[in-house]
Formats: structure tokens, sequence, C-alpha cells
């Protein structure tokens, strides 16, 4: 076994393109990659990467042993996959990224069912509201939008939500509907800081015909955090500009209304992601199931889709 975790090492730095990317998929230390490497080379009589300060690059032979071991190294893994699985139970660590509402309003209320049906998976749930690099990152999968389709993952579309303008009953009291987004000009804006970017988020909205308009308030206050600027305007601090899986709980029981029914901004598609393989783990392959299942069956991509 010590030669498939040298081979591992080797090949998990190949495709991250660095020790410490490959270190936090296979749980190691950078030095721990490193030094499994450098066994490597040593059994081999070879150089298999050019080591720099600022890259990792592979040599000729490394490329070859790339190339040669890649596949048949994935196909064992699959062996042993398909061997510790032969009860037919999934078993096992279960990595996810999720984005931090997101993954609080739709996703923890469904891991008591999960658990009930796959006692054996142990959930390591990361709740982040940036993108992540699913195969760097040694995720089993990924739920958000915006991720980078890299070399070896799958994207599988889950629902596709778009941005809405809410209030509160109470701050909108006295107030006059705006009937076109020129009207939001007099109204007290919530708006959204990008986590990636540290921008503010400007909104261009579009009705059912295909019309333009850009959205433009009175910035009151900005939050990075859709879930604090719903409830801000909860409170009757402002108009909120909200992913519809943010205002939809809150739009469904009176606590905000829409403004401006028929205009929207658009957003990414709320995907699914996972690694390309032959053979999925059963931990990967039960939870994928269970996730469309579940958006299927409580109809979220209807209620995310208020165009």
């Amino acid at each position: 076994m010590e030669a498939l975790n040298l081979i591992e090492s080797f090949i998990q730095t190949a495709e991250t393109g660095s020790f410490s990317a490959a270190a936090r998929r296979l749980g190691l230390t950078p030095a721990g990659v490193s030094k499994n490497i450098a066994r490597l080379e040593a059994h081999l009589g070879v150089r298999l990467f050019h080591r720099s300060t600022r890259k990792l690059t592979m040599t000729p032979a490394g490329e070859q042993l790339w190339a040669d071991a890649s596949a048949p190294f994935t196909s064992l893994q699959d062996a042993f996959e398909r061997a510790a699985q032969h009860d037919g139970k999934p078993s096992g660590v279960l990595k996810v990224s999720m984005a931090v509402a997101f993954g609080r309003e739709y996703l923890v209320p469904l891991l008591g069912e999960f658990l009930q049906r796959y006692p054996d998976i142990v959930p390591d749930w990361h709740f982040d509201n940036r993108a992540v690099d699913l195969i760097a990152g040694g995720f089993d999968a990924a739920i958000g939008g915006g991720i980078e389709l890299t070399q070896g993952v799958i994207a599988r579309e889950l629902a596709r939500p778009c941005v809405i303008i809410a209030a509160s009953p109470a701050y909108m009291a006295g107030r006059p509907m705006p009937a076109h987004p020129s009207g939001l000009a007099e109204l007290d804006g919530i708006a959204r800081r990008s986590s990636t970017t540290g921008r503010v988020r400007a909104w261009t909205l579009r009705n059912q015909i295909g019309e333009e308009a850009p959205a433009e308030c009175r910035i009151r206050m900005i939050f990075d955090d859709p879930e604090a600027m719903a409830h801000a305007a909860m409170q009757g601090l402002g108009i909120a500009f909200l992913p519809t899986p943010h205002a939809a709980p809150w739009l469904e029981n009176g606590k905000l209304v829409r403004l401006l029914p028929g205009w929207h901004a658009e957003l990414s598609p709320l995907t699914l992601y996972y690694p390309n393989r032959k053979l999925l783990p059963a931990k990967t392959r039960v939870f994928i199931d269970f996730v469309v299942g579940a958006f299927r069956e409580r109809r979220l991509a209807a209620r995310f889709d208020a165009r």
C-alpha cells in the first residue's frame, strides 16, 4: 500500500499543480506530500517535478508517468470503492461545499432524513460564500453558482434563481409602490457587497418582454450576506435586492412583499457540482440523487424562478 500512497501523492500533485492543494485533497501536510514525491523520485531514479519558489512543473518523466498511471489508478480506486461497498451500504466522510445562508435554510433541514437513510455516511459540510476549487479542495460535491468548470468536474443544474426587490409591509406603508425601476430612486436601499470582488453589486432589471433598466436607489446600508439583508428589510429599514432562495420564505409568510413584480435581475444557475469519475463513490452518488429528489419533491426550482 505504500507504493499506492506515493503514486496517489504524485497524481494529486500533478492534477492540482501544488503540494499544498494536493495535501488538502489527501488530508496530509504539504511537507508530507513533498516527502512522498521525493521518495517516489528516489525509487524511480528520475525527477518528476521541477521545483521553484513560484511554481511546480512536471518534467518529461513526470508527464509520462501521469499519462500512464492516472487512468489505471482511478480504476484501482474504483475497485477499492466497490470492495468497500460490498454490503451495499454507502459510507464514509462526505465533504460538500455550499453557500452559508442557502445551506442553512434548505440543506441542513434535510440532514435528518439523509442520515436516517444513510447512517454510515458522515457529512463534512463546508459553508462558504466563495466559490471553491472542487478538485483541489478534495470535495465530493458542491452546491452553488459560478464555480469554474475545470477538467474533471460535472455540473448539474438544480434551479434558475434570480434577484428580486423586496421590502416589509411596514416600510412600504404610506409609500407608493413603484411601477417602474426608475421609481426606486426615492427608496432606501439595502445593497449587497460581493464577497469575491469587494464591490457593491449593481443590478440591471429585466421584465418579461425583454426591457432593461438599472436598479438605482438611495443606498442606506451595505451587507455581504443575503440572509442579513432579508432580516434588515423585515425590520423596515429599506428595500433589499435578494436572491429568490433567500426571499421566498419571507414572501410566502407575508413578512416581505415584492416590489416590481415581473422585473428581475439574472443570477448564475444554482448547480450541483461533482467529480467526473467513471464510478462515483456510493456516498457521493446517493447524495446527488437525494438532493435532486428533494428539489423535485419540494418544487424548489419553481419557487426560485420569479421571472
